[in-house]
C-alpha cells in the first residue's frame, strides 16, 4: 500500500486565526494557535446563549439582536483571554453555514468589518466540517465514523477523498429539534438547553413506553416518534409527575416520557452509526454536535463500540456545543492550505452540506 503524504505543512511561524459562530442561538468567539512544532492550542473559547422563556423557541430575528447586542463583549473578552490582538491575527473565520439566516447574517458582517478595517484575510467555514475538524483536533480519534448531531443536523459521515461522506441522515428533522420541541410541549426550561433538561429529566423515568422506531437503511426519521409522545401528553393517564401518586398507580409522567423519547432516538441513532461502521470496516466512532454531549447517547454508542471491539470519541459542552473555537480551527487548517473567501463571495447560506467541502488538508 502506498502511503499519501499529508498536505498539511507544518507552519513556518505561529498562526492564529479569530473563529466567529452564530449560526443558532449559541454566539462564540475563539482565538486558535498552530505552531511551528506542529501543535495545536486552544487560546480562548467565549460563549453567550440566546434563552428564551418555558415552552418557547427561538426566532430568526430575535436571536439576531442578541448577537449584535452581545458579539462586541464576546470578541473583547476572547481576544482578552487569549492575550493577543486582533493586528496580531493572521486570518478571520466566520460560519458560512448551514443555520439560520439573520443570526448567520448578523455574525457575517462582523467578520467582513474585521477584516476590512485590520486587512485580514477572510475564511468562510461550513459549521459541520468546524464540528468534525474540532472533534478530531481534541479526541485525537484518526479516521472515525462522525455521527453529527445538532440542534438543526442529523448525520452520519466518514471521510474519504478530500471529502465528508454522508452515508445517512435525517429525512425530516434533526434529532436536536426533535428533543427541543417535545422540551417545550412538557414547558421544560431552555436554560442551560432544553435537551440537557431532557436527559435530567429522563433519569426519573420508570416506565419505557412504545414509539415509532424509524430507521430506513442509513436514514432516520423523527418527525412521527415526536407526534406520538407528543399524543402521549394527552393520555388521561398523563400526570407532570409522580407526587401524589401511588406505587400502583397507572399513570404516564412527563419523566416516563423523556426516558422513552430519548432511549428511542438514540437507539436509531446507534444503529445507523453500526451500519456505517461495518460499511466502511471502522473501529472508531466520533460523536460532535450539540447533542453529543449527552452522556446517555455516548454510553449506548460505547456498548455498540466495545461489542465490536471498537471505541468511541466524544468532547464534553466547551466543544460539543457550537463555539467559536471550531470555526478558527476549520478556517485556519483552510487558510494553510491557501484557501480564502473573496469579499464578494463572504456571504452565508442556510443550506451548506458537509459533503460540498474540499477538505484540502487531508490525504
Amino acid at each position: 500500500m502506498v502511503r499519501r503524504l499529508n498536505p498539511l505543512k507544518r507552519p513556518s511561524k505561529p498562526y492564529l486565526a479569530l473563529g466567529l459562530e452564530g449560526s443558532a442561538n449559541k454566539l462564540g468567539a475563539g482565538v486558535m494557535m498552530h505552531s511551528p512544532d506542529g501543535s495545536t492550542k486552544v487560546l480562548s473559547n467565549v460563549r453567550h446563549t440566546y434563552i428564551t422563556p418555558p415552552g418557547e423557541g427561538f426566532l430568526p430575528r430575535d436571536t439576531a439582536n442578541h448577537h449584535r447586542q452581545w458579539i462586541h463583549k464576546v470578541i473583547g473578552d476572547a481576544m482578552t483571554d487569549a492575550g493577543v490582538t486582533i493586528p496580531e491575527l493572521d486570518c478571520i473565520c466566520y460560519t458560512k453555514g448551514p443555520g439560520m439566516g439573520a443570526p448567520l447574517q448578523s455574525v457575517a458582517l462582523v467578520a467582513r468589518t474585521l477584516s476590512l478595517l485590520y486587512d485580514k484575510p477572510l475564511i468562510g467555514v461550513n459549521h459541520c466540517v468546524g464540528h468534525i475538524e474540532m472533534g478530531r483536533l481534541i479526541t485525537g480519534a484518526q479516521n472515525p465514523v462522525v455521527l453529527y448531531v445538532s440542534g438543526g443536523n442529523t448525520q452520519v459521515i466518514a471521510y474519504s477523498r478530500q471529502r465528508y461522506r454522508i452515508f445517512g441522515e435525517t429525512l425530516d428533522i434533526a434529532v436536536g429539534n426533535c428533543l427541543d420541541r417535545f422540551a417545550r410541549v412538557i414547558n421544560l426550561s431552555n436554560d442551560p438547553a432544553p435537551g440537557y433538561n431532557i436527559e435530567q429529566e429522563a433519569k426519573r423515568g420508570k416506565r419505557l413506553m412504545q414509539l415509532p422506531y424509524a430507521t430506513k437503511g442509513m436514514d432516520v426519521s423523527f418527525s412521527g416518534l415526536l407526534k406520538a409522545t407528543e399524543a402521549y401528553t394527552q393520555d388521561k393517564r398523563y400526570r407532570q409527575s409522580r407526587d401524589d401518586a401511588s406505587p400502583d398507580d397507572d399513570i404516564i409522567t412527563a419523566a416516563d416520557l423523556c426516558f422513552s423519547l430519548q432511549e428511542t432516538v438514540y437507539a436509531m441513532l446507534v444503529e445507523i452509526t453500526e451500519r456505517a461502521m461495518a460499511h466502511i470496516g471502522s473501529k472508531e466512532v466520533l460523536i460532535v454536535g450539540g447533542v453529543g454531549s449527552n452522556v446517555r447517547l455516548q454510553d449506548m454508542m460505547g456498548i455498540m463500540a466495545n461489542e465490536r471491539g471498537g471505541m468511541v470519541f466524544a468532547t464534553d459542552e466547551r466543544f460539543c456545543i457550537d463555539n467559536g473555537i471550531m470555526i478558527a480551527q476549520a478556517g485556519l487548517l483552510g487558510f494553510r492550505m491557501g484557501c480564502e473567501t473573496p469579499f464578494e463571495d463572504s456571504t452565508c447560506t442556510q443550506r451548506f452540506r458537509t459533503d460540498e467541502v474540499l477538505v484540502s488538508w487531508r490525504n
